[in-house]
């Protein structure tokens, strides 16, 4: 959200809840800030109002009373300024305003909090001073602006409330703390103070009132005396920004309360279907350029299965619907763990494991490794196949040879239904990788098409026997794998799939973790800013 708010071409940016009603009085002070000789934030937090005792006008310009008697504009900053002596604290709906100018609001990284899960208000506040670019102030009694609904009652102004959704707040807190340095700190912004017509910041972190910001702007005693007695009457209106988290007390241990069986209810579309990747530690920023690719291809219901905790975590404060194999292989090597290795052969047998636990849940499953680039959704061609189809990438490179020759399946990027046929045959594929030295992928293709071949049908099919269940190899112009042409070798990798109307290109038959990256960097088909945690 405020990566959106800096990209617009415009000489201020600001940020708010869509709830928040704003009176005039913010245009002023804005139009204040932007007078300022230097860089700017500007903060004010919004006052939560149980009822609105006032009614729009048919005109749509203003308010009236009960008895039809049009409200005038200060009745309602009295309003607001009654009730803002309860609480003004930095997690409610608060508005942030800046100049927006080549300069960031904070130093470093800004983390992924959740929208109003407490935290990240503080935290940007506390980043934007430390960074000391720019002047950060307090509007709350300048700016007058509400909402309907309780402050007191509001679930996300309190960590602990509700329980259900408690994982969230402890979520940001981990944030809070593994980016920048909030913790164990208490500050008092200055204010921005409207008197008499005159705007002026005062310092409210003692209880003195200097004047001399009049000096020279020929105000008189009378006129000084009153604006004295106005900023007194003002100074304990100060925005509460109280950090409770200090840096040596431990944060709650951060776990998603959700299983596999709870998510997928919630992540699959409307035809029964997820899309999983399986993904581990060394391979977690290749797994977040496959999230932002499908998020720009506007596909939400994707699974993430965690090899490791660090990886579970990681997917947790990047909001990935994510779970954890507790049996998965454990000491992956971090940049040893390419095709052919021992760990590869551990890590794969995964996937199909947990393919087969969610079909037997009753939902379809389209597996894609991380390395699968997305051109587009192939999601609507491979439900087309119909039932009792397992549809598989072809890993053939030969342009002269059948696509379904002897292991030749792609165990990386497949679609299966949840129907018995299907079920029966991945058990298996399950139960012959359990035995087998090498990886799954040659246990998928001795299982399905037999071995060396045998049930195969054409060039581009396989017919498993004792289940009926039909192998369709996809077509290698629209899903290639990585050696297919020497796609990768082209000058332009994103134009020739582009021509040939690509689904997806697979990024394998290179050997090692960082000749992947590299490669998919180099041909521009990277989504994601590790440096930013941020979708390109």
């Amino acid at each position: 959200m405020l990566a959106r708010s800096e990209a617009y071409q415009s000489d201020i940016a600001v940020l708010m809840d869509p709830e928040t009603v704003l009176l005039p009085d913010f245009i002023s002070a804005l139009n204040y800030a932007h007078q300022l000789d230097r860089d700017w934030l500007l903060v004010s937090s919004s006052v939560g109002i149980p009822s609105f005792p006032f009614s729009w006008d048919n005109t749509g310009h203003f308010w009236r009373q009960g008895n039809g008697k049009r409200v005038r504009f200060g009745e309602l900053q009295k309003m607001i300024s009654l009730r803002s002596w309860q609480s003004n604290s930095s997690e409610s709906k608060m508005i942030m305003a800046w100049n927006t100018v080549d300069v960031p609001l904070q130093c470093g990284v800004l983390p992924p909090f959740l929208y109003q899960r407490a935290t990240y208000n503080q935290w940007i506040i506390n980043e934007a001073m430390s960074c000391k670019r720019r002047f950060v102030f307090d509007a709350t009694s300048t700016i007058s602006s509400f909402y309907l609904g309780n402050e007191d009652n509001r679930s996300d102004n309190n960590v602990s409330k509700p329980k259900a959704r408690n994982w969230e707040y402890i979520g940001n807190s981990h944030l809070g703390q593994l980016y920048g340095s909030l913790f164990s700190k208490s500050f008092t912004l200055p204010k921005l103070l409207k008197c008499n017509k005159h705007y002026m910041f005062v310092n409210v972190s003692d209880r003195s009132v200097d004047l001399s910001i009049l000096e020279g702007k020929g105000v008189g005693f009378r006129r000084r005396e009153k604006i004295s007695a106005c900023i007194s009457r003002t100074k304990s209106r100060s925005l509460k920004l109280d950090i409770v988290q200090k840096k040596d007390e431990a944060v709650p241990q951060l776990k998603f309360p959700f299983d596999l069986q709870s998510l997928l209810p919630l992540v699959a579309d409307k035809n029964r279907t997820v899309v999983l990747s399986i993904a581990g530690y060394s391979y977690k920023d290749m797994l977040m350029s496959w999230v932002c690719r499908l998020r720009r291809l506007k596909v939400p219901n994707f699974l993430v299965c965690a090899l490791d905790d660090e990886t579970y975590q990681f997917s947790i404060l990047q909001g990935l619907p994510v779970f954890i194999d507790p049996y998965a292989p454990k000491n992956i090597s971090f940049n040893d763990c390419h095709f052919g290795s021992k760990c590869f052969q551990r890590v794969t047998k995964v996937k199909s494991r947990t393919v087969l636990k969610i079909l037997k849940q009753g939902y379809n499953v389209l597996l894609s490794d991380v390395d699968v680039y997305w051109f587009r959704n192939p999601l609507p061609l491979l439900q087309s196949f119909g039932p009792s189809v397992l549809v598989a990438q072809s890993d053939e490179y030969n342009t002269t040879v059948p696509i379904n020759q002897p292991r030749r399946l792609n165990s990386g990027f497949y679609f299966t239904r949840s129907d018995a046929p299907t079920i029966t045959a991945m058990e298996k594929v399950v139960k012959h990788a359990a035995t087998s030295g090498l990886s799954e992928q040659p246990s998928f293709y001795d299982t399905l098409c037999g071995e060396g071949g045998v049930y195969r049908l054409g060039d581009d099919r396989c017919l498993e026997p004792e289940t009926n269940l039909t192998v369709q190899f996809l077509d290698r112009e629209l899903f290639p794998n990585g050696a297919y042409r020497d796609l990768w070798l082209k000058e332009d990798v994103r134009a020739e799939c582009e021509k040939k109307h690509c689904f997806v290109l697979h990024n394998n038959w290179i050997s090692g973790r960082l000749k992947k990256i590299e490669r998919q960097m180099m041909r521009g088909l990277w989504e994601y800013d590790a440096s930013m945690r941020m979708c390109v």
